[in-house]
């Protein structure tokens, strides 16, 4: 048998999928990052930005966005890039298990001689895999249009910039994979992935509209990783909180689906 079966074939079957996701993202960047040269400092989008509600400016990080770092994080790393990211990430953690059970080919993959934690972590490894080459793809792309879009953002801030990313597309994917190796269920599985960074997002949003409610951020994946603005160069050490939450929900995701009837 040839090494990391499961992992090969899974990366076999969903590269055009990869490719499609690449290819999306590829759009976002080169429709937002060239536009900065010409409102970043117009004067009639800063009156625009500052007519907002501050509520509103506040939810969508749009506080810094006459930087070019604070742009960036605005439209591509807090906005489309991230939802994107998340979308994937869910889709492919909710597909590993779930999705597989549900297809009624989970139970002939197991007849084949291969291990529950075998399944479970190479199937992770393809998705971290996908998620790193994505992230990796925004982080070069916006690496290229630096210069020429007028960004001045750091190499150091580009690479907290994707870390942070990065981390975000971890804990989407793993709590994903978490709940369909707990449930069998791909929907369920989609909306734990999905609905995580959704309340990220939220709890983000509501803990910046004032001080009462600042203890949200404690509890969001969203603030961990752009409380404080990466591409700045002022990467949090919550960010790696992220990591510690993807390595944790994949330790029990192998428990999980040890200890669970697989069933159609």
């Amino acid at each position: 048998m040839s090494a990391l079966p499961l992992f090969r074939r899974a990366l076999a079957d969903s590269w055009r999928g990869l490719i499609g996701w690449g290819l999306g993202v590829t759009a976002v960047v080169a429709m937002y990052l060239p536009l900065y040269p010409s409102i970043g400092g117009n004067p009639q989008f800063i009156s625009i930005i500052e007519s907002m509600p501050p509520e509103l400016i506040a939810a969508l990080n749009f506080d810094q966005i006459t930087s070019g770092a604070g742009y960036t994080l605005g439209t591509v790393y807090g906005l489309l890039g991230f939802v994107l990211l998340t979308i994937a990430a869910a889709g492919w953690g909710a597909n590993a298990i779930a999705g597989d059970e549900e297809r009624g080919t989970l139970e002939l993959t197991l007849a084949h001689g291969v291990s529950r934690p075998q399944v479970v972590l190479e199937r992770l490894a393809a998705i971290v895999v996908k998620i790193v080459a994505l992230v990796l793809w925004v982080t070069l792309l916006v690496a290229a249009l630096n210069e020429p879009s007028e960004l001045s953002i750091s190499g150091e801030g580009i690479i907290g910039g994707g870390l942070a990313l990065l981390g975000t597309g971890l804990v989407t994917a793993t709590l994903a994979l978490l709940a369909g190796a707990i449930t069998g269920r791909r929907s369920i599985a989609v909306g734990v992935g999905a609905g995580s960074a959704v309340l990220g997002y939220a709890f983000n949003a509501l803990g910046n509209q004032s001080i009462d409610l600042e203890w949200l951020h404690a509890v969001s994946p969203y603030y961990w990783a752009f409380g404080t603005n990466p591409l700045e160069g002022d990467m949090a050490a919550s960010v790696w909180l992220l990591y510690a939450v993807a390595l944790v929900a994949s330790a029990i995701s192998v428990l999980a689906f040890q200890r669970r009837d697989v069933g159609v």
